[in-house]
């Protein structure tokens, strides 16, 4: 039977490549998708999924939800991922609208109906997993997993010390690493190792309006990018995804992962202790991907929806 998950994100070039994996992935069950403001403001981050969703034919609920962070002022990414979040690709207008309703509810319903049952996957800032989880802290209880694209026990992205969805919103994230669950926290040091290469870039020439339309456009836009022109661009998001497809593709470590909220410098950084006792531990924090397995999914699941695009 295939895995619930629950998609919080923020679309975003790397969001719209993590949304066609778990789509393109039938051990997945993509129960619902909830947005937030991050890479780009919320008007265009909730149309930017329900255009996706409707180009790939996933047919899922999604749910506008948080359109700044809880304290600080909105922080976008818009010098990576373009003005409209993806890199300037217009696809066409979506058919359908957001759900009525908040995505903290959203979130909060979909976990209390299935408690147990379902993954979240939070790939966007924070805020809306902050906000269900002061609104019903039992979501804890009630998540299958709960897996961050977000944080490194490293460098940052956005500054030295923070990556930029934690840095989006640390008291979000703050509360979410304290809530009492253990989080996977997918961070920069492995996403880091899931580079779009010139030779996988290849490996996408077989997929059609897939890759003609959506993947070679916004992985252009994204190459060229300071941080991205030497390797190719690290495709983030789909990490996690991949994460709760199938584990074996990610090694973690245990450790404790506090987030810097007051620093002057070091605001948004996930202060990681690998050397915590086990009982301080409340993250499982990647550190190894498995490259070629990583793509060989990601590629299959390509493929799936690149065959099924709707006309």
């Amino acid at each position: 039977m295939p895995k619930k998950v629950l998609i919080d994100c923020d679309p975003g070039i790397d969001d719209a490549l993590a949304l066609a994996l778990a789509h393109g992935s039938p051990e997945l069950d993509v129960v619902g998708v909830t947005t937030v403001a991050g890479n780009v403001g919320l008007p265009h981050t909730t149309n930017n999924a329900l255009c996706l969703a409707d180009f790939y034919g996933m047919d899922v609920p999604i749910a506008a939800g948080a359109g700044r962070p809880l304290v600080r002022e909105a922080l976008t990414a818009g010098d990576v991922h373009g003005g409209n979040g993806l890199g300037g690709v217009v696809l066409p207008a979506a058919t359908a609208r957001a759900i009525d309703g908040h995505a903290v509810d959203r979130i909060v319903d979909e976990l209390a109906a299935a408690p147990g049952e379902i993954s979240l996957v939070a790939i966007g800032p924070l805020t809306n997993i902050a906000l269900a989880v002061r609104k019903e802290p039992r979501i804890v209880e009630w998540a299958r997993e709960f897996v961050v694209m977000g944080g490194s026990y490293t460098r940052g992205n956005r500054n030295p010390a923070a990556e930029f969805n934690v840095l989006a919103d640390p008291e979000a994230a703050a509360v979410a690493f304290d809530a009492g669950w253990r989080t996977t926290m997918v961070g920069l040091d492995l996403t880091a190792q899931a580079r779009a290469t010139a030779e996988v870039r290849e490996r996408f020439g077989a997929l059609g309006r897939l890759e003609a339309e959506l993947l070679s456009p916004i992985l252009d836009f994204y190459a060229q990018h300071r941080q991205y022109r030497a390797e190719g661009p690290a495709v983030h998001d789909a990490c996690a995804v991949a994460h709760v497809l199938d584990p074996g593709l990610l090694s973690t470590v245990p450790a404790r992962v506090d987030v810097e909220t007051h620093g002057r410098f070091t605001s948004g950084m996930t202060v990681t202790d690998f050397d915590a006792p086990a009982e301080r531990c409340n993250a499982d924090v990647a550190t190894v991907l498995d490259t070629g397995a990583f793509w060989n999914r990601v590629l299959t699941a390509f493929e799936r929806v690149a065959a099924e695009l709707p006309e």
